[in-house]
Formats: C-alpha cells, sequence, structure tokens
C-alpha cells in the first residue's frame, strides 16, 4: 500500500480522489493549502504527491520548489486548471515529474500514479545529488558540509537549502521573492539584505576572488544565479 499526500483546495475534487485512490488501495493524506502540505510533507513519509497549483497562500510550484530541496526522489504529480505550453514547462522545471490538466479522466490519473510508483520504487533512483562540486569546491547537502576557501566547514540547514535552490536551478535567475518564499516559508520573510548578505558568505567560502565573483552572480534588482563556467 502507498501513501500519498493529496493537495487540493476543491473539496468536491479533493474528496473525489481521496475516496477513489483509497477503493485502488493507496492511502491518501489530504489537506487544502500549500504551508500544511509542507508540515505534512516533513513530518511524515509519502510515495507520492498529487500537487494541485492554485492553492490558497503558497501555491503547488513554491510547495514543489521547497520539497525538492529536502527530497529530490519522491514523485510529484501536478493536478491544475492551468494548462498553457508555459505553465506544463514551469510545473516541470520547478520539479514536478507530471503534469495533468484539469478536467481530467480518473482512470488516466490512476495509471499514472502507479506507474510513477513504481518507477521511482524499483530500479536505480536518479542520481545522487546530495553532493556537488564545482571549481575546487564540492557541497554536501545531507551532511550540511562544504569544502571551501577557508577549509571544511559545517553549513547551517538556511545556507544548504539556499546553495541547493540556486545549484538547482543553475543558469536561472532566482528572485529574492523566490528565495524568501522557498528558503523561509511562506510566513516567516526576513529582510532581503538577509539574502545578500548569505550571498556574500557563499563568495568568501567559494570564489576565488571575491570581488569579482564567477558562480554567484547578482542581477540587479531582480535576485541572484548560480552559474558554473568551469
Amino acid at each position: 500500500m502507498s501513501r500519498l499526500l493529496l493537495v487540493e483546495d476543491e473539496e468536491h475534487i479533493r474528496n473525489l480522489l481521496e475516496l477513489n485512490l483509497e477503493m485502488e488501495g493507496h492511502e491518501v493524506v489530504t489537506t487544502r493549502n500549500g504551508k500544511d502540505a509542507l508540515e505534512l510533507f516533513r513530518s511524515q513519509h509519502f510515495d507520492l504527491i498529487i500537487l494541485d497549483i492554485m492553492l490558497p497562500g503558497m501555491d503547488g510550484l513554491a510547495v514543489c520548489e521547497q520539497i525538492r530541496l529536502r527530497d529530490t526522489d519522491v514523485p510529484i504529480i501536478f493536478l491544475t486548471a492551468k494548462d498553457t505550453a508555459e505553465e506544463r514547462v514551469e510545473g516541470l522545471k520547478r520539479g514536478g515529474d507530471d503534469y495533468l490538466v484539469k478536467p481530467f479522466d480518473l482512470e488516466e490519473l490512476i495509471i499514472r500514479i502507479g506507474n510513477l510508483i513504481k518507477r521511482s520504487g524499483s530500479g536505480a533512483k536518479s542520481t545522487d545529488k546530495s553532493t556537488y562540486s564545482f571549481g575546487d569546491y564540492e557541497v554536501d547537502f545531507k551532511k550540511f558540509e562544504a569544502e571551501t576557501n577557508q577549509g571544511k566547514v559545517n553549513l547551517t540547514k538556511k545556507e544548504a537549502r539556499l546553495l541547493k535552490l540556486l545549484i538547482d536551478r543553475k543558469d536561472e535567475v532566482v528572485s529574492r521573492n523566490q528565495i524568501l518564499q522557498s528558503v523561509w516559508g511562506y510566513d516567516v520573510y526576513p529582510s532581503t539584505r538577509t539574502i545578500d548578505n548569505f550571498i556574500l558568505s557563499f563568495r568568501k567560502y567559494f570564489e576565488p576572488d571575491p570581488r569579482n565573483p564567477k558562480y554567484f552572480i547578482s542581477v540587479r534588482g531582480i535576485g541572484y544565479k548560480f552559474v558554473n563556467p568551469d
């Protein structure tokens, strides 16, 4: 029996899916908003997550991004009314494994869920992303350690999350608001200056010349991006 997390704010859809998925033999945990979904994800094990995008408070894309900072393997299916090609691409870029548009065929959803669970539960896992190397540096996200200009250092959880967010979205500009939502959470926003201070620390750790960074690049008025030209 697989454990599924269903995040859907429309009550009739949530109840219909819960009933039918339980009839298929799954254990289903439900919630209607992104903040509660993250709390459930952090405290329990799930074999797959079904995630609406248009949720109250934190949207599904932000929820997916935060989940991916902690778990690169759990399958995520977006179930949403957003049906343009650009929206589907954005959902997959943020870490979704599949994307189904409302109104959907229930049998098709059940088949997709079964296929993703089989794929994730058998055979080799995806490439291990617990460590990442660039230049003369290496980050171990599981141990919260990094090889830096100052030797081996222990990273805080926030440092590790921010590093992973930027590295996972290599060559993409990540806005300050996206960073605040993904790393600090929807309702615990520090000053944007806090992000700037983290980036300054990263440059001291990982840049051969911190005054002329080549890995952690500022994009004026927007945010930051990580590049790996090596």
